[in-house]
């Protein structure tokens, strides 16, 4: 990899990975490289990551982290991914602030974090460690990065690994076996949401009894029905004693009551009655980002189908352009058109006077020549089967064809892809 980018500085290390500033020498960009700590055997394996697949699926979308290229050297059996590069992520955006972002930038934020929740959801992928630390932002632009915690929608019951950062992990993930969907994804973006707007984590549980006991402080304990469902999914039996709860804590005077709304739909304690990615995206609170992208979609078709300026002469001559768009486009003459120079044309032709003829009766054909012939005796001719060159056989001309060889270039195992 080294002939191929140079190491600028160190971005952050997690427990499986390392990840590094490097510019390529190839066209002097950067890129962060995510250097993978396990050692791989073969490229079937690589391949095998559902980081990989997970990113190879979703690529190209614009709040989904862009995966360039996927460097593996075999004799050391390293793995590379060559991301694109960000600002910051979420995390590094609000900590040690005094004052909160603005409700339309947060706003802003979270109608991105929502379409890459759709995306992933709508493929079939779910991403399981949503957190500040793995939403990246640029400028303006959001996009949800590291998938290597992912799994398929599809994919079996029970999930048995560790998964979820604690303080966003859903009440699913905590009381049941490992029997959770794609929801709580949206459980875990709710305690992001919140925590964007106030500065502070919603559920900060020191371990992962303290972490339902944050829960059930703030949004109480759950109805009897959703406790049952638990219980079906978990071999140790558990009871709560009823809690009300404190409601989720308004730190800031700047929670709009639609704000208020998604929030709560998001960290619905019942998964089955918690909110969709896509049902997020048509809630209220967004009625302003859904506005500004259905006119900036207009602002783009225009740019490219601009409509067709009118010749000056058919205006003045009083053809008139029907307005309605829904319709097609119609030229109607004026009642005052002006007759155009020429020779005098008859408003009437003359009728035709046929002689004998007074009435049109039914019109009968001319008699056809026989297809057979004169004086044959109407019997098929016989028809001979066309001689056909089987699999086996060569015509005399392709006796003489000598078949050509074709070499297929090999494949760099190194490189990768979107």
């Amino acid at each position: 990899m080294k002939q191929y980018y140079k190491a600028i500085g160190k971005i952050g290390e997690g427990t499986f990975s390392e990840v590094m500033k490097m510019q390529s020498l190839r066209d002097g960009s950067y890129y962060a490289c995510k250097q993978m700590k396990q050692h791989f055997e073969s490229i079937e394996q690589v391949n095998n990551l559902r980081e990989i697949q997970a990113l190879r699926r979703l690529n190209p979308h614009p709040n989904i982290l862009t995966l360039h290229e996927v460097v593996f050297d075999r004799k050391s059996g390293s793995l590379a991914l060559i991301c694109e590069l960000m600002d910051m992520n979420i995390y590094e955006l609000i900590q040690g602030r005094r004052h909160p972002l603005s409700e339309k930038k947060i706003m802003h934020y979270m109608y991105q974090l929502c379409k890459s929740l759709d995306h992933m959801h709508r493929n079939g992928i779910f991403h399981r460690d949503v957190k500040p630390e793995n939403i990246l932002i640029k400028q303006d632009v959001l996009k949800l990065g590291d998938f290597g915690s992912c799994r398929s929608v599809y994919s079996k019951q029970p999930y048995t690994e560790y998964i979820s950062t604690r303080w966003y992990r859903a009440p699913e993930c905590l009381l049941t076996d490992g029997f959770y969907t794609y929801k709580m994804d949206l459980w875990s973006a709710g305690c992001v949401f919140y925590e964007i707007t106030s500065l502070q984590p919603l559920f900060p549980g020191a371990n992962e009894l303290d972490q339902i006991s944050k829960i059930h402080d703030v949004i109480g304990t759950p109805a009897e029905k959703t406790l049952t469902k638990f219980k079906q999914s978990r071999a140790m039996s558990f009871d709560f004693p009823f809690k009300k709860g404190s409601g989720i804590p308004l730190l800031t005077a700047s929670w709009s009551s639609q704000c208020l709304s998604l929030l709560h739909a998001m960290v619905a304690y019942d998964p089955d009655e918690r909110i969709t990615a896509h049902q997020a995206l048509q809630h209220p609170y967004f009625h302003e980002q859904r506005a500004a992208e259905k006119q900036a979609v207009a602002s783009h078709r225009k740019a490219f189908f601009p409509e067709c300026p009118v010749a000056p002469e058919l205006l003045r001559n009083g053809w008139q352009i029907s307005k309605d768009r829904k319709q097609k486009q119609s030229l109607r003459p004026g009642e005052d058109h002006p007759k155009r120079p020429g020779p005098a044309c008859p408003t009437e032709l003359p009728r035709l006077t046929l002689s004998g003829v007074t009435k049109l009766s039914s019109y009968s054909s001319p008699a056809l020549p026989s297809a057979w012939g004169p004086g044959a005796h109407r019997k098929a001719p016989v028809l001979r089967p066309l001689k056909c060159v089987g699999a086996n056989q060569k015509t005399d001309a392709q006796k003489d064809i000598k078949p050509k060889q074709y070499h297929l270039p090999t494949i760099e195992r190194k490189g990768g892809g979107y």
